[in-house]
């Protein structure tokens, strides 16, 4: 199919962002990306000639692909959950992870069900031999580890502009502030797994696992997941509300380029090779609730497919050592032993750290397939400094609890565990305690609890936000 190169009027649909006028379909203006795009996805799987088992680290670094290009076609990210309803007060993307978190939890039920009838047991009281439960290796111990590193992480992914998967994911998209903040995410896993060996093994790091369905059954434990959930759903629009009788209700203004053009209503027959289909299939944005929906199916095919729950960070701990051993550093720590293989079998044969590269090269590859790839280097020298010391938080916290948003929070409440909804409100309560206090500090936050960061996408005018009060000059963002 080729990229479209004519412009054609049509009328955005209310799916467009709210504009119903009659544009133009937006011009193709970097032909050559899709075919650089196209190159990506090729080359990644080219690099699996070089690994022990192509096939594994093809199912892998297709997984990762997919994800990838999720997460940047839909804008999804588990940090917004947070952050963004705290700035504009719309709280489409926090329902969006809840309605994420609901499927993952009853499609897995019902794979840890069949599986115990199948003589499996949880990882934790598994001998040699015995089958596994998939995903129950990430049913963490509630203790202080988990929850100190909750809130650091929480402030972290707050400084440094996304979590562990969103830090992926802006590489690929080309936001330059990703190399300060990456590598000290990497360098910061090893004191933060160090940390949590050492206070796992004394009396102040000492927890238990709670696995619902051990305590109430699995339908139980699906009811009791789904009413929490429903929860913090009604929670999420009573502070939307709030927000619109409160005069700070802002509504995210998409680019032109992301709208959803319908078909012309002139009569024209429709042609699949045409600008006009090219521009559904690639360039238009996802809303929340797709790209929700298709992260937890993602969530799912990895439980399937390798029988172990969706996790990132623990790849970061491998490539801080690897890239230690490069300088002649070896750690010793018995904590470290299972890592120390897995850097010294080669990172090609790591899966998770192919699954980790494939969603920065699935990333990079929804935008170049768009036309629309560009590096964004728009923030300062303190702004670059906040970045590094929100990755060191990142890396630390994620490593002392066990796991970020993606193998602590959406791994946890998905598989059916009560450290999944400790890990949040941890984290929840970092990642505020930094927006507090970073209001105009960095160029992520807006000076003001009400106001919006200077990069973030322009707000439509109040009749657009269903009867929200426009906000003040001196406390917004102007479009």
């Amino acid at each position: 199919m080729q990229a479209p190169t004519e412009s054609e009027a049509t009328r955005v649909s209310p799916d467009g962002n709210l504009d119903r006028t009659l544009r133009p379909l937006p011009p193709f203006r970097n032909r050559h990306q899709p075919l650089i795009g196209a190159g990506v996805i090729i080359a990644a799987f080219l690099l699996g000639l070089l690994a022990k088992k192509p096939e594994t680290f093809a199912l892998y670094m297709g997984t990762g692909l997919a994800l990838g290009y999720i997460l940047t076609r839909s804008r999804f990210g588990f940090a917004g959950g947070v952050k963004r309803i705290y700035m504009t007060g719309e709280g489409s993307l926090s329902k969006a992870l809840l309605l994420t978190f609901a499927i993952a939890a009853i499609v897995t039920a019902g794979i840890h069900w069949a599986a115990v009838q199948d003589g499996a047991v949880a990882a934790w009281n598994a001998g040699r031999g015995d089958k596994v439960i998939p995903g129950t290796q990430v049913i963490l111990e509630i203790g202080l580890p988990l929850i100190l590193g909750g809130v650091i992480f929480g402030a972290g992914m707050i400084m440094a502009g996304g979590c562990a998967s969103g830090t992926l994911a802006d590489l690929g998209e080309g936001a330059v502030r990703v190399l300060f903040s990456l590598p000290f995410f990497i360098l910061g896993s090893i004191p933060g797994h160090w940390l949590r060996a050492v206070m796992t093994d004394s009396p102040v790091g000492t927890g238990v696992r709670v696995y619902l369905p051990d305590h109430l059954g699995y339908s139980g434990a699906v009811i009791a997941t789904l009413l929490g959930l429903m929860g913090l759903w009604i929670l999420v629009r009573r502070y939307e509300q709030y927000r619109k009788r409160e005069g700070y209700y802002q509504v995210e203004q998409w680019d032109a380029d992301e709208r959803y053009i319908p078909q012309e209503d002139t009569g024209k027959p429709f042609r699949f090779f045409s600008a006009r289909t090219y521009h559904h299939l690639m360039v238009t944005r996802w809303d929340f609730r797709t790209g929700g929906i298709l992260l937890a199916f993602m969530f799912l095919f990895i439980l399937i497919t390798t029988k172990k729950s969706w996790g990132v960070t623990s790849a970061f701990t491998v490539w801080a050592v690897a890239f230690l051993d490069l300088f002649g550093v070896h750690i010793t720590h018995p904590s470290f032993a299972s890592i120390n293989a897995s850097a010294a079998g080669g990172l090609l044969n790591h899966s998770g750290s192919v699954r980790d590269v494939g969603i920065i090269f699935g990333s990079a590859c929804a935008l170049l397939l768009a036309g629309r790839f560009r590096l964004d280097t728009k923030f300062s020298k303190v702004d670059a400094f906040t970045y590094a010391v929100g990755g060191l938080f990142m890396g630390i916290g994620a490593r002392l609890a066990g796991g970020c948003n993606i193998g602590a929070l959406f791994s946890g409440i998905g598989n059916l565990s009560l450290s999944g909804w400790v890990f949040g409100v941890a984290l929840f309560a970092g990642g505020i305690l930094a927006l507090k206090f970073f209001h105009g500090r960095i160029n992520l936050v807006g000076p003001e609890r009400h106001t919006l960061p200077p990069n973030y996408p322009p707000v439509p005018s109040v009749e657009e936000t269903s009867g929200a009060k426009d906000v003040p000059a001196s406390k917004g963002t102007s479009a």
